[in-house]
C-alpha cells in the first residue's frame, strides 16, 4: 500500500522533532494541513508608501512581524532588461531586484525557525521561468523550498503536509508564478492556476457582492484546487484605477457591510468551503488578523 506523502514525512522525523507546539503562531495550525489553512496575504507586498501607487505602508520584513505568512507580488523587466519588483511598469513604480526581495525574505525565516512562508509572484512580461530560477538561487531561499512529492503533477488537497512537518523538514516555503511556470524544468516553482482558481481583482465595488471564478478562466473546474479571493478595493481617479487607502479600515474588518468576513461567507456559502487566501491591501489598517483567526475558527 502506499502511504501519502504527509504519513511518509512523519514517519522519517524522530520522534523528538514532533513536539512542536506553536506554528505560524498558532498551537491549533501544528497538526491542520496546509491545504486546510486560511492565510490573509499581502497584496503587492512590495510596493510600500503614500503615493497612488502603493499598495502597502510598511516594509515586508514588518508585514512578516505583525503575521502576515502569504506575499505576493508583481515582477517585470526593467528598460535593461534586469528582473524587478515593477508594480504594472519598472516606469510606475520600480521596489528592486527580485533577489533583493527574497533575500529579505530569506533572512527573516532564517530568524524565525517555527513559521510556513507563501510567495505568490506574477509574471506580466511571460518571462521564461530560467530567469525565475536564477533569482531564487541567488537570494539563497531555494533551501527552504517545498518541492510536492507528486510533480509534475498536482498534490491533491488531502495529502499536502501539515505545518508542523513542513517546519521539521525545513521545507517551509511554498512558492507559485501566474504564468509561465515549467515544474519539470524549475520544479519547486508551481503553476499558480494548477493549484487555485481566483476572484475578480481590481473591484470597485465597495460590498464586495461576488465570489465568482475569474482565474484561470470563469469556467474552470473549482474541484481539487484551493482558492484566493481577491479582497481590496479600488477606486477610479481621472479614468485610473488606484487603491482605495481611505476605505481600508472598512474594507479590512473581520466584520460588517464590505468586510473580508462578509466576502468569506459569502464565499463559503457560494462554494462550500472557505478560502485559502484573502489578498489585502494596506494590511496594518483594519484587524486583518482577527479576521483570518475567525477564517480558522481559532
Amino acid at each position: 500500500m502506499l502511504l501519502p506523502f504527509s504519513a511518509l514525512l512523519t514517519l522519517a522525523l524522530p520522534l523528538g522533532l514532533l513536539a512542536q507546539t506553536v506554528c505560524n503562531g498558532r498551537a491549533e495550525y501544528c497538526n491542520r494541513r496546509y491545504s486546510d489553512i486560511s492565510f490573509i496575504g499581502a497584496h503587492n507586498s512590495p510596493f510600500v508608501g503614500y503615493l497612488p501607487q502603493h499598495n502597502q505602508e510598511i516594509s515586508v520584513t514588518t508585514q512578516l512581524n505583525l503575521g502576515i505568512r502569504y506575499l505576493q507580488g508583481q515582477t517585470h523587466l526593467n528598460a535593461r532588461g534586469k528582473l524587478r519588483m515593477c508594480h504594472t511598469s519598472c516606469f510606475l513604480e520600480n521596489a528592486g531586484g527580485l533577489d533583493a526581495y527574497l533575500k529579505k525574505v530569506k533572512q527573516w525565516l532564517d530568524d524565525n525557525p517555527d513559521e510556513v512562508v507563501t510567495l505568490l509572484i506574477t509574471n506580466g512580461d511571460r518571462l521564461d521561468i530560467s530567469r525565475f530560477d536564477e533569482a531564487f538561487r541567488k537570494s539563497g531561499i531555494i533551501r527552504y523550498i517545498f518541492v510536492p512529492p507528486s510533480t509534475p503533477h498536482r498534490l491533491p488537497m488531502d495529502e499536502w503536509p501539515t505545518l508542523q512537518q513542513m517546519i521539521r523538514s525545513e521545507k517551509r516555503v511554498v512558492v507559485f508564478l501566474d504564468y509561465e511556470a515549467d515544474v519539470n524544468r524549475v520544479p519547486y516553482i508551481l503553476d499558480q492556476f494548477t493549484y487555485y482558481w481566483e476572484t475578480p481583482f481590481d473591484t470597485t465595488d465597495p460590498l464586495f457582492m461576488q465570489c465568482k471564478i475569474d482565474r484561470p478562466d470563469p469556467n474552470a473546474n473549482p474541484e481539487g484546487r484551493m482558492y484566493i479571493v481577491n479582497h481590496y478595493l479600488d477606486i477610479e481617479k481621472m479614468g485610473v484605477l488606484i487603491p482605495d487607502r481611505l476605505a481600508a479600515p472598512r474594507t479590512n474588518a473581520p466584520t460588517g457591510k464590505g468586510s473580508i468576513g462578509a466576502q468569506v461567507d459569502l464565499c463559503t456559502a457560494l462554494h462550500g468551503r472557505k478560502p485559502n487566501v484573502v489578498l489585502v491591501d494596506f494590511l496594518n489598517q483594519g484587524d486583518v488578523f482577527r479576521a483570518q483567526d475567525m477564517m480558522n475558527a481559532v
